[in-house]
């Protein structure tokens, strides 16, 4: 028998992303998480894009289709400035806090 599970759906975390709190305790865990790897919450905030509509989130950052994609994949390390914009945009405001 073959191990190739035919029909089984990817798991995909935007699919799973509902409500804005769910949004800001993802990207909170992520942060702590990153150990300061931008890519790292690049990525965590291109699966609340996602979870959202990338389209419309891109479109209220100001990001046009390739600079979103490099900014948001886990792959690039985009600049603070844009990931402030996408913060904005997905309706979330980073804060900080004592260590």
């Amino acid at each position: 028998m073959s191990n190739q599970n035919l029909g089984a759906v990817p798991f995909d975390l935007a699919d799973h992303l509902q409500t804005p709190e769910e949004m800001a305790l993802y990207l909170d865990v992520c942060i702590a998480a990153s150990n300061g790897d931008a890519a790292f919450i690049a990525k965590a905030l291109g699966d609340i894009a996602r979870a959202q509509g990338m389209s419309r989130v891109a479109r209220d950052a100001g990001l046009s289709r390739k600079s979103r994609c490099k900014a948001l994949s886990g792959e690039g390390n985009p600049d603070f400035a844009t990931l402030l914009k996408v913060v904005r945009a997905l309706g979330l405001r980073l804060h900080a806090s004592a260590a």
